[in-house]
C-alpha cells in the first residue's frame, strides 16, 4: 500500500482589493509563515445579484477579480518567497464561499474598517456570515494592525477570554498554539459576576465577594492546568475580575498581538449568535481578534 497523503492546514483569507483584504492578506501571510502552511487567497464573485460596480459586464467584473488576486499573491510572493501561495476566484456568495473554503483550512482570516482611528471594528455582514457559519477559527484585521514588526507577528502576549461555564478547550489549544509559535506570554482573562440572589440580600458581606473569587480564581488554574503541561515553554499569566468579561479583554488588547475569544455553537430561532463577549471585543479591541466556536 502507498503512503496516505496528509493535507497540511493552510490558512485563507478573503481578498476584494480593499485596502482592508489587503491588510488582512498581509497579517494571513504572516500567520501561515509563523505556521509552516500555504496560504490561500479567496475572492467571491457575486453574479449577476451584487456586481462589484454598477454597469459593468461579467467579464469586466472578472477581470477585476483576477487583477485583484494576481496583485495580492505577488506583492505576498515578494514579501515571502518561501511561502506557498494559490489563489481561488469563485462565483458565489462572498460569506457562503467564504465558509465553505475555510472548511478545510486552520484559519480564516478577514479584514474589516477600523472604528475610531485605531479601536474597534466595522463588522460588515459578509464577515459575521462567514464567522458564524464556520467552526474554523476566524481572524478580523484591521489596516491599524498592518504594521511590521514584533506586533504583528511575535513578541506582544496572546490574550484570550477564558469561560469557568463553557468547555474552552478548542479555544486555549488555538490560544496557547498561538502563543507557543510567536514565542509570546499569554494572559487568561475571566470576568465572573456576583450570583443573582445576591441582589436581593439585605445585608451583603465583602467576604462572600473575597471568598467567591478565590473559588472562581482556583477553577481557572484548574482549567490552565493542563495547558500549562502541554505547552511548558509558553509564560502563562491570568487575570480574573468581577464585572463584564468583555469590558477587561478590551483594555487588555492595547499592545497585544492577538485576542482570542470564544462563541457559543448553538443555535437560537433568530440563528446564530457571536454571544456578548465576542461582540464587545470584536466592536472595540485594539488588536486583531480571534474568534473559536466552543465545541
Amino acid at each position: 500500500m502507498g503512503e496516505v497523503a496528509v493535507m497540511k492546514h493552510h490558512v485563507t483569507v478573503g481578498v476584494d482589493g480593499s485596502p482592508e483584504s489587503r491588510a488582512a492578506a498581509r497579517w494571513a501571510a504572516r500567520e501561515a509563515v509563523l505556521r509552516h502552511v500555504p496560504l490561500r487567497l479567496v475572492h467571491a464573485v457575486d453574479w449577476p445579484l451584487d456586481p462589484v460596480f454598477p454597469g459593468l459586464g461579467r467579464q469586466d467584473v472578472d477581470r477585476w477579480a483576477d487583477r485583484a488576486l494576481t496583485e495580492a499573491a505577488e506583492e505576498l510572493r515578494q514579501r515571502h518567497p518561501q511561502l506557498e501561495i494559490t489563489t481561488r476566484c469563485l462565483a458565489a456568495r462572498p460569506a457562503a464561499a467564504l465558509a465553505a473554503e475555510a472548511a478545510d483550512a486552520g484559519l480564516l482570516v478577514l479584514g474589516s474598517r477600523g472604528l475610531g482611528g485605531l479601536v474597534g471594528f466595522l463588522v460588515g455582514s459578509v464577515a459575521v456570515s462567514a464567522l458564524v457559519a464556520t467552526d474554523t477559527p476566524v481572524v478580523m484585521v484591521r489596516v491599524a494592525d498592518d504594521a511590521e514588526g514584533p506586533r504583528s507577528a511575535s513578541g506582544s502576549e496572546v490574550v484570550v477570554g477564558v469561560d469557568i461555564h463553557e468547555s474552552c478547550d478548542r479555544v486555549l489549544a488555538f490560544a496557547f498554539e498561538e502563543a507557543a509559535g510567536r514565542g509570546c506570554a499569554l494572559r487568561a482573562v475571566h470576568g465572573w459576576k456576583m450570583p443573582l440572589a445576591y441582589t436581593y440580600v439585605p445585608f451583603f458581606d465583602p467576604d462572600d465577594e473575597k471568598d467567591i473569587g478565590r473559588s472562581v480564581t482556583r477553577m481557572v488554574d484548574d482549567m490552565l492546568l493542563p495547558w500549562r503541561h502541554k505547552f511548558p515553554d509558553v509564560e502563562v499569566r491570568h487575570s480574573v475580575f468581577m464585572g463584564s468579561a468583555g469590558d477587561h479583554l478590551v483594555r487588555a488588547s492595547q499592545g497585544a498581538g492577538l485576542v482570542v475569544v470564544g462563541r457559543h455553537s448553538r443555535r437560537s430561532p433568530l440563528g446564530t449568535h457571536l454571544g456578548s463577549v465576542a461582540h464587545a471585543v470584536l466592536h472595540h479591541a485594539a488588536a486583531p481578534v480571534a474568534v473559536v466556536a466552543h465545541a
